[in-house]
């Protein structure tokens, strides 16, 4: 690589999205971020919604400030939450906005797919998580309703496929994002068709997979028009955001088995690995498979996360009329009791938008024969300790499942910023914590454009090029006995 040249990286998560401009001159890069939005579902006759063509349009104002700035982009890629997915019809319009993987009507028929298709058997053909948020349940959905999508529609595009599809008119899915409908069989690579024909789900729906480091076309003659920018071809990188993550982790060469925990609004923990395990254990734990790049796999275990505390966060901002930082809430958390009160962070109620979180994690509380007060402090004091005890638990069915002690734990996303909860992590396990870079996904989607423009040979040497550009920290084990007690009282 000769000189420094620019990439475009679009990373939209479940709560805000950015463009970041990436420079690179062959043995190190440097991000710089030229766009940030909102993403904020909306409810309309009783549906929630992504509202996508809000989010196209960030995308697009996302471009002209990119190329406002940097003159020579040599390409960009999008990466998204999973689990959604838009409809186009025959035409090739958008049918509806995407439901949002909270809506409720997503989860009420659930009982009803497992008489048709086994939880068990659901698992063996898709191999991934049985997690209600994943899109085959919103399929499901749409079958019973017979809803228009279905009736109409004839390409189903994941939230990152319908973005691209926006930018360049080319309906493909990207395969890692794909293994989040649970509609792929992992083994093969491809749509697998029993499960269409036993939900009946039309086939005709699923067409082209491609794959990370391929390329989906070029920014459309009319959006260059309207944005007044050059042509830019569009790369599809490991569209599924904490695949993406996983590409991105700054590792060097070494022979030390790690596992890695995305912090955001979900929290997802897990180990990569060189195929699906698909086996009743991993099922009987509550692991599952999903895609990551350089045909390699996740194993992965989806933790209701950081949603938990952004939700009392701002119920304390509305009842006090003031912004509550995240620092002060850690400070409130730290001078609170330790080891009082836990919380299930999975228990269904917490994932629920609809919710007092706080009041329902003191009735949680108050169940159990203990009572918590409803002060910043406390309550955070109680989130915290449960999050990182839920990812002891996670991380220890790892082991179990491998065999094999997890020796270092890299900590990426936002959630990576709070040292208590990377100190806590590491005392936790008795590991080391590696926290960082928070824009690990960013990383792992500039990597797979490199990589299509010929710039890095693997996946290897895009993580060894991610540790040298990358600001991380490491947390030494100290208080292993401490969390000891506290977990023996969590179970």
């Amino acid at each position: 690589m000769s000189g420094k040249r620019q990439y475009l990286v679009f990373d939209l998560g479940a709560s805000n999205g950015r463009a970041m401009v990436a420079e690179c001159d062959g043995s190190t890069f440097s991000m710089e971020v030229v766009h940030r939005f909102e993403n904020r579902p909306v409810h309309a006759a009783g549906t929630l919604y992504w509202d996508i063509l809000r989010l196209f349009s960030e995308v697009k104002i996302g471009l002209q400030a990119a190329f406002k700035k940097y003159k020579d982009i040599c390409s960009l890629g999008i990466d998204t939450w999973g689990c959604d997915f838009g409809l186009l019809d025959k035409n090739g319009k958008l049918l509806s906005n995407p439901v949002n993987y909270r809506d409720e009507k997503r989860h009420a028929y659930t009982p009803k797919l497992y008489t048709v298709l086994p939880r068990k058997k659901l698992f063996q053909l898709s191999a991934g998580s049985m997690n209600e948020i994943m899109g085959i349940f919103q399929l499901f959905a749409f079958t019973q309703d017979r809803a228009v999508e279905l009736e109409s529609g004839d390409r189903f595009l994941m939230m990152p496929d319908l973005l691209n599809y926006l930018l360049t008119g080319v309906p493909v899915n990207e395969y890692t994002d794909a293994t989040m409908a649970l509609v792929c069989n992992q083994n093969t690579k491809t749509w697998e068709k029993e499960l269409f024909s036993r939900l009946g789900i039309p086939e005709h729906l699923f067409r082209d997979i491609i794959f990370p480091g391929d390329t989906i076309g070029h920014v459309s003659k009319q959006v260059r028009e309207e944005l007044d920018i050059p042509i830019v071809p569009v790369i599809a990188v490991a569209s599924h955001d904490t695949a993406s993550a996983v590409t991105g982790l700054p590792i060097g060469r070494t022979d030390k088995s790690w596992a890695f925990i995305s912090l955001g609004t979900w929290c997802i923990s897990g180990i990569e690995t060189e195929k699906p395990i698909i086996n009743d254990e991993v099922y009987n734990l509550g692991y599952g498979n999903n895609a990551v790049a350089g045909g390699r796999n996740m194993l992965v275990n989806y933790i209701t996360g950081l949603w938990i505390i952004q939700q009392c966060r701002m119920k304390w901002i509305h009842e006090t009329g003031r912004d509550i930082s995240w620092d002060e809430v850690v400070k409130e958390s730290d001078s609170s009791e330790p080891g009082r009160a836990f919380i299930d962070v999975d228990e269904p109620i917490f994932g629920d938008p609809k919710v007092d979180t706080q009041a329902e994690i003191i009735r949680y509380c108050g169940k159990r024969g203990v009572n918590i007060l409803p002060s910043v402090g406390a309550i955070a004091r109680c989130i915290y300790e449960s999050l990182v005890l839920k990812f002891r638990h996670s991380l220890l069915c790892l082991e179990k499942i491998t065999g094999k002690k997890i020796e270092i734990i890299h900590l990426v996303g936002g959630g990576s910023q709070n040292e208590r909860l990377c100190q806590w992590t590491a005392d936790s396990m008795g590991s080391v914590v590696i926290a960082g870079p928070t824009e690990t996904t960013s990383v792992g989607n500039l990597l797979m454009q490199l990589y299509a423009n010929g710039e890095i040979k693997s996946v290897e040497e895009g993580r060894v090029l991610s540790l040298n550009s990358s600001k991380v920290k490491h947390f030494q084990p100290r208080e292993k006995s401490y969390w000891d007690n506290l977990y023996a009282k969590y179970l």
